[in-house]
């Protein structure tokens, strides 16, 4: 099995774990979600897995991307193309679609945070295990910024269109109970029962043929990784355009200083 930086990989059975390791608060970068992206193809190819369990070590399941790190703001605009143009575009997305390609089901073990794109990487997967405790939030508008990492797509096909609209234009902490109730999250339990329940969901799944489980997968998810690719491609191009703007850096500042942002519309 391949070995990581970011993440630890197992196999427990017919079931596969992958855990994030950058705690406290697991922000991503390009690399974090190549692994994991690489992680999950291998469990592809890994005839005795059936069914994966995407965990994290830390406070937070995944706090996003730290917009305050300003080598992450250079890497991403060297990286960006036209999108317009049909080329290859933000690189981040094109690994983020490549989590939405994998063929086998993914229970994700939401113990904590799950904010911005971390609340997209938790959506990824096919169900989410949670807690009271834990947080989900599309922070975006907060920070002066347009919703990523797919979530545009994604997120409505959840909650429904208007929770998803709720969620996006207030920015408000979910907590894994509201979650529940609106169907972020399938199950929510004591907080350090978190990953065991999230295992017995994924060893639950992987009890079943695991032919029958890749052909109704593709069913139930056809066209998903496609329809997260063109919301991505729109979400870049309108992050590219906010990125640029005076309320962007006074939405980052502010969420450092753990203030209310003093937006001005430009």
């Amino acid at each position: 099995m391949t070995k990581y930086i970011d993440i630890g990989v197992e196999k427990h059975g017919h079931v596969g774990l992958i855990e994030i390791r950058k705690p406290p608060l697991n922000f991503f970068d390009v690399s974090l979600i190549n692994q994991i992206a690489d992680a999950l193809e291998e469990f592809d190819k890994d005839i005795e897995i059936r069914a994966s369990v995407l965990a994290a070590q830390g406070k937070a399941f995944c706090a996003g991307a730290d917009f305050s790190d300003p080598r992450r703001q250079e890497q991403e605009a060297s990286a960006q193309k036209d999108p317009a143009a049909n080329l290859p575009i933000n690189h981040l997305y094109v690994q983020a679609v490549r989590i939405f390609r994998n063929k086998k089901p993914v229970v994700a073990a939401i113990h904590g945070a799950a904010i911005g794109g971390g609340l997209g990487l938790a959506v990824s997967a096919d169900f989410r295990v949670t807690c009271p405790e834990a947080r989900f939030a599309a922070n975006f508008t907060k920070l002066g910024f347009h919703p990523g990492f797919g979530l545009t797509a994604t997120l409505p096909e959840l909650v429904g269109k208007n929770n998803a609209e709720l969620i996006f234009y207030t920015s408000r902490r979910v907590t894994g109970e509201e979650a529940t109730r609106m169907g972020l999250a399938n199950l929510c339990v004591p907080q350090d029962q978190v990953r065991a329940e999230a295992m017995k969901l994924a060893a639950e799944i992987a009890e079943c043929s695991p032919l029958g489980l890749i052909s109704t997968r593709a069913t139930m998810r056809a066209g998903l990784a496609d329809r997260v690719l063109a919301a991505t491609n729109h979400e870049l191009v309108e992050q590219t355009k906010l990125r640029a703007t005076e309320d962007f850096k006074e939405g980052v500042k502010a969420t450092a200083e753990r203030r209310v942002a003093n937006f001005k519309g430009r």
